[in-house]
């Protein structure tokens, strides 16, 4: 949009900004300009319905879609399941069908599950619908897994598709799900994104997902609100559930969280083909979080995880966090903090390591690379003395990469910690959160929360391609704030993690060659280094834990 659109739909909004956004404009800063400006908008209430207007574009989609089913090789039918339970009205079952009724692709059945003391089906909108395509299970209950076991027995389709009681689908929702199975590998799983939509139907709120993220979705669930599963995946998540001691909670929404633990965890799942995402709204929620299930799915995952002996813990904003265990052998941590000079924070950093961290045992590395003053040189000599503390001299000139690769090699520690002497511990559990994870076998390094001195984030994972190369994720956020779907307070896989604060197996970084002292020998050498884990199948890890 032009600049005196946005201003306009800006300045009762943020007015301050929009404002200094006009000034800069009538003085001839209008790169400025605009970028204040579309700072401001993209915090602004309309900024999801202009992307609705320009991106989504689904009525283009609509009228697109038989040519290009035309093109393709097979249509996958669909099975949308929905359970109408006791205190759901007819009008959550009427949205549903009526948004069924308008799909652009026509391959769907709907099978309906109802509670035993739901409401009559008499006055639901069926005239817009075929009737062969809606099947009613003549059995009610009030048990969400049987109620899911019911129409998995029923289900004819190629694909299912769980429906919660409060969403309803896009007009292009199974077209785009269909389209995605026209790629070769099938997934077995396909999940989109989705959004917020009032009575009114009024949209806002756009969760836009990862790529699949296993993680992630122990610590909140990104899938059910717009996820279908191949039938005879289904099937065995469903006969794995149900077969389960009857204690699982059956609190509306953890069921289906319960089924796509079992989905995801499948043996027959390869993460990389198998689970694909489709970067598209493909349903709207009146609550995009969900039910405030939080206990239900506490109870699920601890009993999901009970043979990984991992605890399963509440987290913030409704989140869970997991407790992966320790070995019992307690490996030791070389920590390697480079310095030059820069007593005081160098001090800070030490005295904050060695008294604030729960985790042993652990050595101290301080490699000083040609400090020069002698206050510097009396506080190594005085720490030096703690056993813990080793003081290694490198005596090149400053190349990062260098100088970690080099400590490392005189490292006693079958695990790596990198820390930058700026660095001051706020939580004694730090290093024993970090080895949680740095100990399993299928990640590679470990991140920390890393926050500035007013508590605003400065790292919480590294993303690939901000600033044309990567950057830090929500930095600056409020330490009290949730970010984009809390997605800064919960364990996830990530790209990179700063060597600030890194951890890692000795062994997996001699395996990729440490860090680049040649090409990259400053900067951007732990994002290479993070990238060299991934490729070599080792996958790194951000903990909000570490703080």
């Amino acid at each position: 949009m032009n600049f005196t659109t946005a201003f306009f739909r800006t300045v009762f909004w943020r007015p301050i900004d929009a404002y200094a956004a006009l000034f800069w404009w009538i003085t001839g800063r209008k790169v400025r300009a605009r970028n204040r400006l579309r700072m401001a908008a993209e915090q602004s209430p309309y900024a999801y319905s202009v992307w609705v207007d320009s991106v989504e574009n689904q009525s283009d989609i609509i009228a697109a879609a038989p040519a290009i089913m035309a093109q393709w090789q097979h249509r996958p039918k669909f099975s949308v399941i929905f359970h109408q339970q006791q205190q759901q009205t007819t009008k959550d079952l009427a949205r549903a069908l009526t948004a069924l009724g308008k799909q652009c692709y026509a391959e769907w059945e709907l099978i309906l599950v109802q509670s035993l003391n739901s409401q009559s089906l008499s006055n639901l909108p069926l005239s817009n619908m075929p009737l062969s395509n809606m099947v009613i299970i003549t059995e009610k209950t009030d048990d969400p897994k049987r109620a899911l076991q019911l129409a998995s027995d029923t289900a004819s389709g190629d694909y299912v598709l769980p429906l919660a009681a409060d969403t309803t689908l896009p007009a292009t929702a199974l077209f785009r799900y269909a389209e995605a199975l026209q790629n070769t590998p099938q997934p077995l799983i396909i999940y989109g994104d989705h959004d917020e939509i009032d009575l009114r139907g009024k949209r806002s709120k756009p969760w836009f997902k990862p790529r699949w993220n296993d993680e992630l979705f122990l610590a909140q669930d990104y899938l059910s609100a717009a996820c279908v599963l191949r039938a005879n995946l289904f099937r065995r998540a469903i006969a794995k559930i149900t077969s389960a001691p009857p204690a699982r909670p059956a609190v509306s929404g953890a069921e289906h969280y319960d089924l796509l633990l079992n989905a995801t965890s499948d043996d027959a799942i390869q993460p990389d083909t198998d689970i694909a995402h489709i970067p598209h709204i493909q349903s709207h929620c009146r609550h995009v979080h969900g039910p405030n299930n939080q206990s239900a799915r506490l109870a699920t995952l601890s009993q999901h995880l009970a043979c990984r002996h991992a605890t399963v813990r509440e987290g913030p904003f409704g989140t869970t966090s997991v407790a992966w265990p320790l070995p019992q052998n307690r490996p030791l941590v070389s920590i390697i903090v480079p310095t030059r000079d820069q007593v005081k924070l160098l001090r800070s950093c030490i005295t904050s390591v060695l008294t604030g961290t729960h985790y042993h045992p652990f050595e101290l590395i301080i490699v000083d690379n040609g400090s020069v003053e002698a206050e510097t040189h009396a506080y190594l000599k005085q720490v030096g003395r703690n056993p813990a503390v080793r003081i290694l001299q490198y005596d090149a000139p400053y190349n990062f990469s260098a100088i970690n690769n080099f400590a490392v090699k005189h490292a006693q520690g079958s695990y790596i910690c990198l820390l930058n002497n700026d660095t001051e511990v706020l939580d004694d559990q730090w290093l024993t959160e970090m080895m949680r994870q740095a100990t399993r076998p299928e990640v590679g390094a470990v991140g920390a929360k890393l926050l500035y001195a007013d508590g605003s984030i400065q790292h919480a994972g590294v993303v690939i391609g901000l600033g044309e190369a990567a950057g830090h994720a929500h930095r600056y956020l409020r330490g009290d704030k949730p970010g984009y779907f809390h997605r800064p307070h919960v364990t996830h896989y990530v790209s990179a993690v700063t060597a600030a604060c890194l951890l890692v197996s000795k062994e997996k970084f001699d395996a990729v060659g440490g860090l680049d002292a040649e090409g990259l020998p400053i900067a951007f050498n732990d994002v290479d280094f993070c990238l060299k884990l991934e490729r070599a199948g080792w996958q790194n890890i951000y903990t909000p834990l570490a703080k």
